[in-house]
C-alpha cells in the first residue's frame, strides 16, 4: 500500500485548485478596471489551465498549474461620456470579465479541491487505521 503516492497527487490537485482560484479572484477583483491610460485596453480576463505531468519517482501523473492563457474574447463596452477613458463617442471599454461565469467557475475549483482534500483525509484515515492494526 502507497499511501504516499495517493496524498502526493491529490496535494498536487489541490495545489492546481488553489492556482485557479487565485486568477479566478484576480479576474472578479478586476471585472469593473478601465485602463490607466486613455484609449488603452482594460485587464484581460485570464484563463487557468493545468497541465499533467508524470513523476517518475513516484510512477504517477501528477497536475501542475500551467501559465495563465488570456481570453480573447471582445471587451465590453458602456456609454459613459463623462469618464475620463471614454472615446469620442463617450464609450468606455470595460473587462472581458464576467462575474456570473467567474463565480461558476470558483464553485468548479472549490468542488475539485475539496474533493482532493477528501482523498487524503481518508488516505490519512486508511493509514491511521493500518498502524492501529499493526501495533496490536
Amino acid at each position: 500500500m502507497d499511501f504516499s503516492k495517493s496524498m502526493s497527487v491529490a496535494a498536487s490537485g489541490m495545489r492546481a485548485q488553489a492556482d485557479r482560484m487565485r486568477i479566478i479572484a484576480e479576474n472578479i477583483a478586476n471585472a469593473n478596471s478601465t485602463s490607466p491610460v486613455k484609449g488603452g485596453d482594460p485587464y484581460r480576463r485570464k484563463i487557468a489551465t493545468v497541465t499533467p505531468t508524470f513523476d517518475r519517482e513516484l510512477d504517477a501523473t501528477l497536475v501542475k498549474s500551467g501559465k495563465p492563457l488570456p481570453d480573447k474574447s471582445d471587451f465590453k463596452s458602456q456609454y459613459d461620456p463623462g469618464n475620463p477613458n471614454a472615446d469620442k463617442q463617450g464609450y468606455v471599454k470595460l473587462p472581458n470579465v464576467d462575474s456570473l461565469v467567474e463565480i461558476m467557475d470558483m464553485r468548479e475549483a472549490q468542488r475539485s479541491y475539496e474533493a482532493d482534500l477528501s482523498v487524503m483525509e481518508s488516505t490519512k484515515q486508511m493509514l491511521a487505521k493500518t498502524v492501529d492494526l499493526l501495533n496490536k
